[in-house]
């Protein structure tokens, strides 16, 4: 297994449609925050302001998933991300308008694009040969990493050094020029010819919820993101150590995370697949431990780049999980379901860090976060031991039956 069926033209092409895609979405919650801060209680508004993205983006991806169809996917992630676009550009040209209008924006900037992660997910496994689509799901994560490394930087650069609209108003042309991108790609991918999501006519929504322990493993890796970005500057100030290092040190993590996809693309590995994705989430979740107990920088900056190492084999894992639960024609609303969920677990967890930051110190905070996290983790993989479970019976009981049918039939034939 290499990356040599991944390096093809397609793939470069998509991979610049996916930053231009993807990247407004990472700059998004802090260019928010820098875009009021100078109003009347500017970083409560930025706060709610990014709420009301990341409530967009929730509802918004499970919604416009279930309505993607493969034939036509791209005319309708062509309007979705144009419909992005412009509520990014609504914010950057009037960022004195009501809240109500600016929080208007901002859910429309969530919203209208959600379903286009999981669409482009699917959309890149049709690129490459069958044997390669682990490495692609590896290439995809890398760039994510890199994409939510640089993000940071270049929104706090331009909004400090030019003016706070310019991050978003980068991020409009961004998702414009994934508009563009889509037409020099396939307008579509194979449904695998399915009848229905599962090929025997079932509801669609029926067979993604199904599917449900792999959503609560995603909304525990991406809790555990959620955890140390929003938690590590009070974790640092509590610790004596300069605010200002939590950007390198959350970038350090970005960058592990780019290691471990694609360390984790070289080989195929031994093992299930929901016992991978056990074993790294709940890795991921011990990282933050010593990050909270160990009050030195160095400690904590390698707790968070192994943790970031670890949850993006986790990340690829639980994509190439879905891979084996969903069918074809399904996949890429679960995808969106799944981005849903992951952001509904770094919501709840970034909800449960705030709350806790006012009774107790930050490092509670973040293992009581961990603590979470890991309860997810184990949740998810229970109910992926449940589901191949009843899965097998049903396949015994339906042998059982065809031999008993086939016996009766006989008997009678021989009466006769």
């Amino acid at each position: 297994m290499t990356y040599r069926d991944v390096v093809s033209r397609q793939v470069l092409t998509w991979a610049c449609t996916a930053v231009g895609a993807r990247m407004p979405v990472a700059m998004a919650p802090l260019a928010l925050v820098f875009l009021v801060r100078e109003r009347p209680g500017g970083y409560s508004l930025g706060a709610i302001i990014a709420a009301a993205y990341v409530l967009g983006e929730i509802v918004g991806a499970p919604v416009l998933g279930m309505r993607l169809r493969p034939e036509r996917a791209r005319g309708q992630l062509s309007a979705g991300l144009a419909l992005g676009a412009a509520g990014f550009l609504g914010l950057g040209m009037f960022p004195g308008a009501h809240p109500v209008v600016l929080a208007g924006f901002a859910c429309l900037a969530g919203a209208a694009p959600a379903a286009a992660t999981g669409a482009l997910r699917t959309l890149l496994s049709s690129l490459v040969p069958e044997r390669s689509v682990a490495q692609a799901l590896s290439v995809e994560s890398i760039l994510m990493a890199g994409v939510w490394a640089l993000s940071p930087a270049a929104v706090a650069g331009l909004a400090l050094g030019v003016a706070p609209r310019v991050p978003l108003l980068l991020a409009a042309g961004l998702m414009a020029w994934s508009v563009a991108g889509l037409w020099l790609l396939p307008a579509g991918w194979d449904a695998g010819g399915t009848d229905g999501a599962d090929g025997t006519g079932a509801p669609l929504l029926r067979v993604l919820v199904g599917a449900w322990p792999v959503y609560v493993t995603g909304a525990a890796g991406l809790a555990v993101l959620g955890l140390s970005e929003l938690v590590l500057p009070a974790l640092l100030e509590q610790r004596g150590i300069g605010v200002g290092w939590s950007g390198p040190l959350l970038t350090g993590m970005a960058v592990g995370g780019g290691l471990g996809a694609f360390v984790h693309g070289l080989r195929g590995w031994p093992g299930l697949l929901r016992t991978h994705s056990l074993v790294l989430t709940l890795g991921t979740s011990a990282c933050v431990v010593p990050a909270a107990l160990i009050p030195a920088a160095p400690a904590i900056a390698l707790a968070l780049v192994v943790g970031g190492t670890l949850q993006s084999g986790a990340m690829v894992t639980r994509n190439l999980s879905l891979r084996e639960v969903l069918p074809p024609g399904a996949l890429a609303a679960g995808y969106s379901v799944m981005y849903a969920a992951a952001g509904a677990g770094y919501a709840v967890t970034g909800s449960l860090a705030g709350a806790l930051l006012k009774v107790a110190a930050p490092s509670t905070a973040i293992l009581a976060g961990a603590v979470l996290t890991a309860l997810l983790t184990v949740t998810g993989w229970w109910g992926e031991v449940r589901r191949v479970d009843r899965v097998a019976r049903a396949e015994r009981g339906a042998d059982v039956a065809v031999v008993r049918s086939v016996k009766s039939g006989a008997s009678k034939r021989s009466w006769r």
